[in-house]
């Protein structure tokens, strides 16, 4: 039987060898046996051979070890998730693609959109792509690719030939020395089996799967005719160990960030979907931070060092471009130099769009700008790229009115309103210094007000403001001295002038020093000047009709994000100086504290504020304790008033219907027992407490103006009050 079966086998060859002879390419034979069985001659003109697709210089990935025999070695990359195919067809800067799309979803800084990688686009066939072509010996070799559409054996696609044995070996045919990597090889495969028939198109599919593992840089396939049948072998070309890095380009990118992405790889065959990996985390890196930045090369240098380009795109100029509502270009009232220094992307920095938005938020707390937005074009084929700043500047100058409610007055039927005009400009010379008259007039008060204010000085470079005050008020004196006869009303009159600088020294924090003269004296309800009131407590420290006073003021605030949760502090500092002999000499420190809490739907608000003076002040400079934004429950300064003071408020806040939101809070105020030691005792004379606390409900309804607050709260004496705020509490 052995005997028969090798002359029936002999016998079919020598048929197969002769029509092959004649026509160049296989031939199906059918009704030899019953069912049909599909076999392969012997081939000894024919051979497969790969061809691989010629990656462009822009993306040098190369494998610069010796390739044996001539043969033309594939890219390294089998398949990169960057989609870089469209950087590859194409000869612009990677940068200036990146720059094309950002400013295809960025309609204005001003909403900065969502960062995604714009290469993740439609997935590209694989670069390594391989294909496998049946030739004769005697014909052109020439290179097929699986996009070919003029495929000379595409006709062939579909001839199965049988394959008795799959085998992977070296490029010299012989076993690989690591075991595992022939496992890793022979796992990749997915048709390719022994005893199995096979086309042309899958066996160039299981090629791909074998580059596509990541392990090898070639891969050619040869089938080897054998008393068995066919052999089909592939023969890789293992990767590099890794054994270092070189990293190019890379000016923001941090070492140790580089360094920890390819820690784990080192002294390990290079995989080249692990490199993948990495080369994502780098670009998410920068997606991440807003920054224009990517990798745009990466190679294998002999010895397993692995180079690294990376591009990243550095602002080359910024120019400025004024814009009328309508978009047509115009001559602004703005000096460019004024807007330039209020950014902090300067020239040579990676550009980096987050930092543009912050950017636009500050250009647009200049107060002179109605519309602001950053444009990045790119600059030439540098790699760099332009900023255009297109900005609609607000109307200059004007005339305001509006209204208000003062809290010093707490009877009457127009208890507190209050109403005000203003004359302004706000971009004086082009440089954003503005000024400012206002005139302010309610039942009781009046305050007359000249400000100016630089807010950032020319020539500073540390973002100081300076700001001059000229100042004539009337305000009631009920805080302190309440309680007079008839409802009489006595006011408080000042004339205040002073000069403040303040500049950020640290982020969030921002500091302030400042020179304040004053004269403060009081007067009855018929402006006559007075120095002591119905209880005959002083009104005034020296005794004279009006106190003088210099005061050396410092300032120190932290400011956090609006986030409910954030934090704020303010410790403030003033001291009297003796100018002349009976100019009043004190010193009076105070600080305010405020922390949110995020606790599910709703937020809790925990402040505290307080203050001591020490030295001789007037009486009416004393602290008031109770009141709207003090402890609600009681009239303003019902509790007392105090050379020193603590106030503690603890608030829930949960949403109601839209911008409408719902509260519940507790308030403690004392005066630490000091009421005895301010001046003529006024709050002792009133039978104040000087403790005391409230608590109650209310409403918060958002605004342009701030949360406006309707608050209703019980004392610990047993009465009930309306309050009513705009704005946060002091």
């Amino acid at each position: 039987v052995r005997e028969l079966a090798y002359a029936l086998t002999k016998t079919l060859g020598n048929v197969i060898t002769e029509l092959t002879s004649n026509t160049g390419v296989f031939r199906r034979l059918e009704s030899i046996v019953t069912p049909p069985i599909t076999t392969m001659p012997e081939n000894k003109h024919l051979h497969f051979r790969s061809s691989s697709i010629k990656i462009p210089p822009f993306f040098p990935i190369h494998n610069h070890r010796r390739q044996h025999h001539n043969r033309r070695p594939l890219p390294l990359f089998a398949d990169l998730n960057l989609s870089i195919s469209s950087i590859l067809n194409s000869s612009k800067h990677p940068i200036t693609q990146f720059i094309s799309y950002i400013n295809k979803f960025q309609a204005s800084t001003q909403k900065l959109p969502k960062l995604s990688n714009p290469f993740h686009s439609k997935k590209q066939p694989p670069l390594c792509s391989t294909s496998l072509a049946l030739i004769r010996g005697d014909e052109e070799v020439g290179e097929v690719t699986q996009s070919s559409k003029s495929h000379p054996v595409s006709r062939h696609d579909d001839e199965r030939v049988l394959i008795s044995e799959v085998l992977v070996r070296n490029k010299d045919g012989e076993e690989l020395e690591r075991k595992d990597l022939e496992e890793e090889a022979m796992a990749a495969l997915k048709t390719c089996r022994p005893n199995s028939a096979l086309t042309v198109q899958e066996v160039q599919e299981d090629v791909h799967r074998i580059i596509g593992s990541g392990y090898f840089s070639t891969c050619m396939p040869v089938a080897v005719d054998t008393r068995d049948g066919i052999r089909l072998v592939f023969e890789v070309e293992p990767n590099q160990d890794f054994q270092g890095l070189v990293c190019e380009g890379a000016n923001v990118l941090p070492t140790k960030f580089v360094e920890d992405a390819f820690r784990d790889g080192y002294g390990k065959i290079v995989n080249i979907r692990r490199l993948d990996e990495v080369i994502n985390s780098i670009n998410g890196w920068y997606m991440e931070r807003g920054l224009f930045g990517l990798v745009s090369g990466i190679e294998i240098l002999s010895g397993g060092i692995i180079r690294l380009q990376v591009s990243e795109a550095e602002v080359n100029n910024i120019s400025v471009r004024f814009l009328r509502r309508t978009g047509e270009q115009t001559t602004g009232k703005t000096r460019p130099e004024t807007i330039l220094r209020q950014l902090n992307t300067k020239k040579g920095q990676v550009y980096s769009m987050l930092q543009a938005k912050r950017d636009v938020d500050t250009l647009l707390a200049m107060g002179i700008m109605e519309d602001v937005s950053i444009v990045p074009q790119p600059a030439g084929d540098s790699g760099k790229v332009d900023l255009t700043i297109n900005a609609v500047e607000r109307v200059s100058g004007g005339i305001s009115a509006g209204g208000g409610i003062s809290s010093g007055i707490t009877s009457g039927p127009l208890a507190g309103l209050i109403g005000s005009c203003a004359l302004y400009h706000r971009n004086l010379f082009g440089r954003n210094q503005k000024i400012n008259l206002s005139l302010e007039r309610g039942q009781i008060d009046s305050i007359f007000r000249i400000n100016y204010t630089d807010p950032w000085i020319e020539g500073d470079d540390k973002r100081t403001s300076r700001a001059i005050m000229i100042q004539n008020s009337r305000t009631p004196g009920t805080l302190v001295h309440g309680n007079q006869p008839n409802n009489s009303n006595l006011t408080i009159g000042r004339i205040t002038a002073g000069i403040e600088y303040s500049r950020p020294f640290r982020p969030k924090w921002s500091g302030t020093a400042g020179l304040i003269f004053q004269r403060a004296g009081a007067r009855d309800e018929k402006g006559n000047p007075i120095i002591r009131d119905f209880h005959s407590s002083p009104l005034t420290a020296s005794g004279n009709i009006h106190d003088d006073m210099v005061l050396g003021k410092l300032e120190s605030v932290y400011t956090g994000s609006s986030d409910p949760s954030s934090s704020m502090l303010v410790v403030n500092m003033e001291q009297g100086l003796p100018v002349w002999s009976d100019w009043l000499v004190f010193n009076r420190v105070t600080s305010r504290a405020r922390k949110g809490l995020v606790i599910g739907p709703a937020c809790l608000n925990l402040s505290l504020s307080g203050g001591h003076v020490v030295g001789n002040f007037p009486p009416h400079e004393a602290f008031p304790i109770g009141g709207t934004n003090s402890v609600r429950g009681y009239e303003e300064g019902a509790i007392g008033s105090g050379r020193s003071y603590a106030v503690g408020c603890g608030e829930i806040s949960f949403p109601l219907v839209g911008p409408v939101e719902g509260a519940m809070f507790a308030d403690y105020g004392t005066d630490l027992g000091s009421g005895s030691t301010v001046p003529g005792d006024p709050a002792g004379a009133r039978l104040k407490p000087g403790s005391g606390y409230g608590y109650g409900v209310g409403m918060r309804v958002a605004s342009p103006l701030g949360p406006l607050r309707l608050e209703y709260a019980f004392s610990d004496q047993g009465t009930g009050r309306f309050h009513f705020a705009v704005g946060q509490r002091n």
